[in-house]
């Protein structure tokens, strides 16, 4: 049996006990963090994204695992970057079709054009109240903890200080959280729009 055989063993048999798990799962996230900085590289999405990419790979790998489905045809190495993989081409998707959305909605300040500038003025606010008020709704829907966090991260806290602020044990977790409630909220968009 090989050494990398042996450590998947183990990281896998660490993974289906409770008594000890949470540092079996901190040794997972951290064998393979390096997947980060390839997929900024390789899919060029962004850290964030590439960050977000990975923390899902790895938590769908974990859950996999204790749900007793992961079978071990292949390495954890390989089986979570193929999780990895597929969840950055799904980013690339996302970043693509949305990029498609801002350009489309590129007509309107074309039409403000044929308004005389009062006009212009009035609208304009009248459309950033609308945005504002559709935004307290849609964070509202979120619940206390996400709408805290990203009300927290828009004021220019960073992921250090929501972690403190909000009790996470780190600043990753605190990122994790607040990356799952930007896609909350973004979903939100999409589902009333």
């Amino acid at each position: 049996m090989s050494t990398k055989t042996l450590q998947d063993a183990e990281l896998v048999a660490g993974l289906r006990q409770h008594a000890g798990r949470k540092s079996v799962e901190n040794a997972l996230y951290l064998q393979f963090r390096y997947f980060i900085e390839e997929g900024v590289r390789k899919f060029s999405v962004t850290q964030e994204e590439s960050f977000s990419c990975y923390s899902d790979a790895i938590i769908q790998t974990i859950d996999t695992i204790q749900a007793g489905r992961f079978e071990g045809r292949s390495s954890l190495k390989t089986y979570i970057y193929q999780i990895f993989h597929n969840k950055c081409v799904d980013q690339i998707r996302k970043n693509t079709t949305h990029k498609s959305e801002v350009h489309r909605s590129a007509i309107q300040p074309d039409m403000l054009e044929v308004l005389t500038d009062p006009a212009k003025t009035v609208i304009q606010k009248l459309v950033e109240k609308a945005d504002i008020d559709d935004l307290k709704r849609r964070l509202g829907e979120l619940g206390d903890n996400c709408k805290r966090m990203l009300l927290l991260s828009s004021e220019g806290n960073s992921d250090k200080q929501i972690a403190e602020l909000m009790n996470f044990k780190s600043s990753d977790v605190a990122k994790t959280s607040r990356l799952r409630c930007l896609e909350k909220l973004r979903k939100l968009y999409r589902l009333k729009t």
